[in-house]
Parts: C-alpha cells; sequence; structure tokens
C-alpha cells in the first residue's frame, strides 16, 4: 500500500501537502470523525482523495451539486483513478450497474447526492460494500444556521447505524462558530475533532467603494488592476448587458482576446463550458455572472472579483470574492455599493420566501403539468423546463422557483443544478436474443450492427452515444437515429436516455393533495428570520467604514484574535490620517536598522529615529507588532522578529 506521499506525488504531482492537508489526512487514516474548514481553493478533495486511495475500499462522498460531483469523477478518471456518481438524473438500470461496479468492481470513489442516501437500493448495495471513509462536501448544509441549509443533509447521520465504524470527514469553505458545533451534533460525531485554518487572506485587499456610478467605476477598476476578473451581479439579463459594456469600454491586452462575456444557468451546457473554458486559457478577460459561475473552478491568477451588487450574506461573498488571489499574489475583492442597495437586497431576501399559499399552488400545478395522480410518482423523475412550466400556468418564475426549493427542502421532490449528460445507451438483450431479432427484423440489421461496431461496451454498461456522429456513419439524418433507438427503447431491445441539459425533478415521496402538504410553518419562520439576520452583516460590512474589513470578515466567522490588513479601503484611509506611506517606509526601514544590531527599549528606539513625530513612530511600532514584525522580549526590549 502506497504512503500517502507517494499517493500525492503519483497522482497530484506534489511532494508535500498543504497546510492542514496532512493533519486532517492523519486524523481520518486514524478513523476518527473529523471535521475540516478549509478556505475557497484550499484544497478540500485532496483531504478525501488521498485516504481513500491509501485506504482499502471505497470512499463514499456526499455532494450537493451533480456539476460539482461530475468534475470531480472527470478528474479523477483522468487521472487514472476510477470513480462513478449516482444521480437523479440516471436511468433506474443505469443506476444498478453504477452500484454493482461498487460493490464488485475496483471503483474507489462513489459520489451520492444526499437525497440517494434516502432509496432502498442505495441503502442495501452500500451495506455490501468495502466502505473505507464517508466524506461528507459543503457540510455546512445540515445546520439550520447555516446559509444554505438543505434538510436532505439531516439523513446523512442514519449512515452512522447503517454502516457502524465507518468515519465521517466533513469539508466546508464557510462556517460560523456556531455552524461548526452544529455540524458536528447534527452528523453525530464521537467526539469534537475539528481542524481549521484561519480565514485570513493577507494578499486579498477587501474594498468597498460607495457610487452612484457603478459602471463607470468598474471601467476603471478594470483599466487600473491588469489580469483576469470576475463580475457578479445578481440579474441573468445584466450578465450580458455588463458584459457588452465592457467590451465597449475597453481594449483588449492582446490581439484576439475578448474583453469580457457573460455567464448564467440559463445558458445551454455546451455553451456555459466554451464561456468557462475561454476564461480559465485567458482567451476571455472578464466574466460577468450570476452566483452560478465559480463552483469547482480553481483559476489562480484572478486579480479582482467586484460585486455590482450585495451578495444575500457575508458567508456567500467571502466565498465568491475568495475566488480571487489564489496564487498568492496580491488581488482586490471590491464590492460597489449605494444607498438603494439595501432596500433592493431586502426586497430580494423577502421575495426569497413565497406565502404557503403560493407554495401549496406550485405543488398542484407540479402534478398538473406531470399528470401525477394522488398516491403515485414515488421515485419518478422528469425534464423540468422552468419557463415552460410558467407559461403553462401563469406563475412568476421567482415565486416558483422558491417555492420549489421550499416544497423541496420538506422532503416531497428533490431538484437538480442543470447539467449537460450525453445520450447513453445500453443493450438489453443477451448476444444470441440479439442475433435473433435482427433475423426476424432485417430491418433493423444494419443499424444495430451499426451500433455494434460504433459501441461494442453496451452489453456490459451505458456507454454515451452521438446521435449526429452515428447519422454520419449511416449516411442519414440524426432525426432517423433517433427513432430507430426510440423503437428498439420501447421494445426493450436496448435502454436509450436521449441527452438532456434541463434540471431534474423527482417525486421523493408519493403525491399528496396540494391541500394535505405540510409545511412546518416555524421552520419557515426560523429560516426567513435567519436569512435577515445574515442579509444585516452584510449591510453592516458594507456600511462600516472604521473596522479593517479583513478583520470584521474574520470576526463574523469567529476569529476575534487578528490584526489590521493594512491594504482594505478602510486601513488605507486611516493611514492617510496618521501617515503617508513614504513616511511609514522610512520609519519602519529605520527600526530595522537600528533593531538589528541589539535589542532596545521603546524609548531608546523611538530617540534614535530622525524626521519623524513621536506619535507617527509609535503608530508604526504598534503596527509591526501587530502584524509580528516585532516582538517585546521578556526585559521589555524591543527585537526583530526572525
Amino acid at each position: 500500500m502506497n504512503t500517502i506521499h507517494e499517493i500525492l506525488e503519483k497522482y497530484w504531482g506534489h511532494k508535500s501537502f498543504r497546510p492542514m492537508q496532512e493533519d486532517i489526512i492523519r486524523s481520518v487514516m486514524e478513523g476518527n470523525d473529523t471535521l475540516a474548514l478549509l478556505p475557497t481553493g484550499g484544497g478540500k478533495s485532496v483531504c478525501f482523495q488521498v485516504p481513500g486511495l491509501a485506504k482499502e475500499g471505497i470512499c463514499v462522498v456526499i455532494s450537493p451539486l451533480i456539476a460539482l460531483m461530475k468534475d470531480q469523477v472527470e478528474n479523477l478518471t483522468k487521472k487514472g483513478i476510477k470513480a462513478v456518481a449516482i444521480t437523479s438524473a440516471m436511468h433506474k438500470r443505469e443506476i444498478d450497474i453504477a452500484l454493482d461496479n461498487c460493490v464488485y468492481g475496483h471503483i474507489k470513489f462513489l459520489y451520492l447526492s444526499p437525497e440517494r442516501l434516502e432509496t432502498e437500493i442505495v441503502k442495501v448495495r452500500l451495506q455490501r460494500m468495502k466502505i473505507n471513509l464517508i466524506a461528507i462536501d459543503e457540510s455546512h448544509c445540515v445546520s439550520q444556521w447555516g446559509y444554505d441549509f438543505r434538510p436532505s443533509y439531516l439523513k446523512i447521520a442514519a449512515l452512522k447505524e447503517l454502516l457502524p465504524g465507518i468515519p465521517f470527514l466533513a469539508l466546508t469553505a464557510t462556517a460560523t462558530k456556531i455552524v461548526v458545533e452544529d455540524i458536528q451534533e447534527k452528523l453525530l460525531f464521537k467526539k469534537k475533532n475539528v481542524f481549521q485554518i484561519s480565514y485570513e487572506r493577507k494578499n486579498l485587499a477587501y474594498v468597498v467603494l460607495r457610487e452612484e456610478d457603478k459602471l463607470a467605476r468598474l471601467v476603471k477598476i478594470a483599466t487600473n488592476v491588469k489580469g483576469t476578473g470576475i463580475v457578479y451581479v445578481r440579474n441573468r439579463k445584466k450578465t450580458q448587458e455588463i458584459a457588452e459594456y465592457l467590451v465597449s469600454s475597453l481594449k483588449p491586452s492582446f490581439q484576439g482576446e475578448k474583453v469580457a462575456d457573460f455567464y448564467h444557468a440559463g445558458l445551454d451546457a455546451q455553451t456555459r463550458d466554451g464561456k468557462q473554458n475561454d476564461w480559465i486559457n485567458n482567451k476571455t478577460r472578464i466574466i460577468v455572472c450570476t452566483n452560478a459561475f465559480g463552483m469547482g473552478i480553481d483559476k489562480p491568477d484572478v486579480r479582482f472579483v467586484v460585486h455590482l451588487e450585495m451578495p444575500d450574506s457575508i458567508e456567500a461573498y467571502f466565498q465568491e470574492a475568495g475566488r480571487a488571489g489564489r496564487d498568492e499574489r496580491k488581488a482586490f475583492a471590491i464590492l460597489l455599493y449605494n444607498a438603494s442597495d439595501p432596500f433592493d437586497l431586502q426586497r430580494s431576501i423577502l421575495m426569497s420566501y413565497p406565502s404557503l399559499e403560493e407554495i401549496k399552488q406550485t405543488y398542484q400545478a407540479l402534478a398538473n403539468f406531470y399528470q401525477i395522480a394522488t398516491g403515485a410518482g414515488l421515485g419518478i423523475t422528469f425534464d423540468f423546463n422552468i419557463t415552460k412550466f410558467c407559461e403553462t400556468y401563469n406563475l412568476q418564475v421567482i415565486t416558483v422557483y422558491n417555492s420549489l426549493k421550499f416544497i423541496a427542502r420538506e422532503g416531497y421532490i428533490s431538484l437538480t443544478d442543470a447539467f449537460y449528460q450525453s445520450s447513453q445507451v445500453k443493450m438489453e438483450l443477451k448476444k444470441d436474443d440479439l442475433y435473433k431479432f435482427q433475423i426476424e427484423n432485417s430491418q433493423y440489421d444494419g443499424f444495430i450492427k451499426l451500433m455494434l461496431r460504433s459501441y461494442p461496451g453496451f452489453f456490459d454498461n451505458f456507454i454515451k452515444i452521438n446521435e449526429y456522429d452515428i447519422a454520419q456513419k449511416a449516411h442519414t439524418k440524426k432525426e432517423y437515429i433517433v427513432k430507430r433507438l426510440e423503437f428498439l427503447h420501447q421494445n426493450k431491445i436496448l435502454t436509450y436516455i436521449p441527452q438532456t441539459d434541463l434540471p431534474q425533478l423527482t417525486f421523493t415521496q408519493e403525491r399528496v393533495d396540494a391541500k394535505d402538504l405540510t409545511l412546518k410553518k416555524e421552520n419557515f419562520e426560523m429560516l426567513k428570520s435567519r436569512a435577515i439576520e445574515r442579509m444585516e452583516a452584510i449591510v453592516d460590512y458594507a456600511e462600516s467604514d472604521h473596522w479593517c474589513r479583513s478583520q470584521h470578515l474574520l470576526a463574523y466567522f469567529g476569529e476575534t484574535d487578528t490584526y489590521r490588513c493594512d491594504h482594505c479601503d478602510v486601513c488605507l484611509e486611516e493611514n492617510k490620517r496618521v501617515l503617508h506611506t513614504d513616511e511609514f517606509e522610512n520609519i519602519s526601514t529605520q527600526i530595522k536598522e537600528i533593531l538589528a544590531l541589539q535589542p532596545l527599549e521603546l524609548k531608546d528606539l523611538a530617540s534614535k529615529i530622525t524626521d519623524a513625530s513621536d506619535d507617527k513612530i509609535l503608530h508604526t511600532i504598534r503596527w509591526m507588532i501587530d502584524n509580528k514584525q516585532l516582538t517585546h522580549n521578556s526585559d521589555k526590549k524591543l527585537s526583530l522578529v526572525v
């Protein structure tokens, strides 16, 4: 068995771990329940992938986002590591085969959504697997105190009884002190065990600018700060409008560069992937997007992240702003703010909590839309086109979207994020039976032979296909190929799953009459109250002009023993009031030269510094102590920190 360092070098090409990663991994290897708090881009996936590879058996990873599951499975597969993801978008036969491979094959990582843990087929198969670790990504979702609570996460704790003795590794990038405690309690940790890196980002300058003309300021930022950037807005329509404004206002850095492009979840998957890849590969300089952009993307050289509108919470802001400067070079996180923003944000928060009658109306419309009778529908999955749904019943998109979130929270449905899934086929007949079908249905003989030549593995597993490529080989149209596949599917010769990039909606309980739909009002009101509290916290951050931005953010997450960053807008303004940068440089240089010779008491040190007032000398010394450049010895003398 390879050591964890050999695994790290073999698959990731690194000789050493990032701070805290090795401690987390060793805790897991010893069988301890572990909570790991690592900032965005801090290498959370390595913390479960390395021990998952080091230990015999399979690692089960629970994640709320299908797109992230897909990305991680693809990345592991590229490294030659066998991994699969089970999602609600998959056909029953496809799920059955994937789970069998986890039991009998050499799969090392199984990715599941939390909703899947409630299905009988998954429960039974998990008990037959040799599981070495259960990793829970985005674990803050288990806490009602968190900013993205998902009731389905509360079901994870049941694995403790189903799979006794298997350690839990909970991971998150953002959690307040109360959420840290709640995660461990809800996941039934045997004992408290938290590994946390400071959330401090010393290279990141947080700036809040009060601006009426936000677009003009955005152009100035993009002109003065070189390199790639992200601009976050709340509205899909605005992403395109602002991207076009930047294109018309800025010059490209080099020939062929696209100054700006837009991104949101309403675009088809192929378009989203193209825009994302162009930005990652520096063909596009600035991406203007909604919060649908950024999850799972590790681009280290982002020089600025600008929020044109206030996010819902400090947690969301911290995570999105944290996508800047992951290469540890200077970067900027800028929030543009004006007097109307708190009112706009409050209206948005209140719209996120529809009335109970609106929620029930949406549920009834769903049942009608898919023609689900009372008592039916359990486990059935549908493509969900929210635009078509709303047009059919003359409903507001934002009301429907937020109503569905509450219906899902109560466990009646699950709704995935939109993602692209290729068409897939699997042969259901054995070779002898297929041969017999070909003889009896000669009109399909040539087509089946073409499929066998093109996709030889589809007797054993679901295989991704491209109907257009098959049509090219058959010298016909794609529509003809689709009709043939649909006929074979209807006659149970093969299973054909057409491509989709729509969200998938699954009825996770039998359909009930809308009047019997039970929503816990106390939960509804509690979640609304906490959303308002988080809104007030981000407004307070924006309006504060006396507290270092970094200290303000860190204090929200429970880090109170911190120092001024000295490069946010608040610190820079305070420095201007006390001394200029060149004055600070002059004084600090003299201090270093003097103390390099010998430690001195404060009064003796101050007496040796020239061309500066006592106030400015004391301010500089205080800053150097706060930032651990100077220290007091036991005899009260100041010396340089080596």
